[in-house]
């Protein structure tokens, strides 16, 4: 595969803008992910369809900064489309990678069978006694986001469709690009540990825990991209990942508001 970036020149008049975008990505989306999310709680409560609004919101954002990511790559004459990631894999993952892709697949068929049966949330209200099964929406983040009705499910599917394009190409193909253009030869594992951090932050209103699994799957699929030289790979483990959530009936989620 060929190199990362090696200089912000490389970005040419765009620089400042890639840095900005760069920037939003670790310290912006964070607060606005918070903020977003309570209020998308808040309304939970008492709005029919806040579900809905709240996944077509996720679209506009989400499209709307990768496009501005992909505009500020299409100015930069000295990066080509490699370097972003954007072409298909040159080599498949090596053992390491491979075993650590093996044991994320298997944590998520876990996961998903234990989201199937209710097991998680019954551990998660043994841990917070006198909610009960069915606790607020904003004790449990995540699941309060998960789809409960068929339009709901048919939404969120193009939310994790979008989810696993748009951050892949963000976090991954744009971001790692700007990294190696701003620093200059920082060896695979710091990239690694970069992109982690910086999608681990982005999940910030998860919680801790939230930041740390995210975190570690943001890690994984930056070694398989920097491995492949591709977003390919990392685009359908990332949707794997996210629509796997439509396997959760919803008799089992926290009582909500629905469409």
């Amino acid at each position: 595969m060929s190199g990362l970036p090696g200089s912000l020149t490389d970005f040419g008049p765009g620089a400042l803008a890639a840095l900005v975008v760069a920037g939003y990505l670790v310290l912006g989306e964070p607060m606005v992910g918070h903020v977003l999310h309570r209020r998308f709680e808040g309304r939970l409560r008492t709005e029919p369809g806040a579900r809905v609004s709240f996944y077509r919101r996720l679209l506009v954002l989400e499209w709307g900064l990768a496009l501005l990511a992909l505009i500020v790559w299409l100015s930069a004459p000295g990066v080509d489309a490699g370097q972003v990631g954007l072409r298909w894999p040159q080599q498949w993952p090596g053992p390491v990678t491979g075993l650590v892709l093996l044991l994320v697949l298997g944590f998520v068929v876990v996961s998903t069978r234990a989201l199937r049966s209710g097991a998680l949330l019954d551990a998660e209200s043994a841990r917070r006694p006198g909610e009960g099964r069915h606790a607020e929406p904003e004790a449990h983040a995540t699941l309060a986001l998960l789809p409960r009705t068929a339009r709901e499910r048919r939404l969120f599917t193009v939310v994790g469709l979008t989810a696993a394009v748009c951050e892949e190409w963000l976090y991954r193909g744009f971001f790692l690009a700007v990294v190696a253009a701003l620093a200059g030869g920082l060896p695979t594992g710091v990239l690694v540990l970069v992109a982690a951090v910086a999608f681990g932050l982005a999940h910030a209103y998860q919680g801790r825990v939230g930041i740390v699994t995210t975190g570690v799957l943001g890690g994984v699929m930056a070694a398989v991209y920097l491995q492949t030289g591709s977003l390919l790979l990392p685009v359908v483990l990332h949707a794997v990942i996210d629509l796997r959530f439509l396997l959760v009936p919803a008799r089992v989620l926290p009582a909500g508001r629905t469409a």
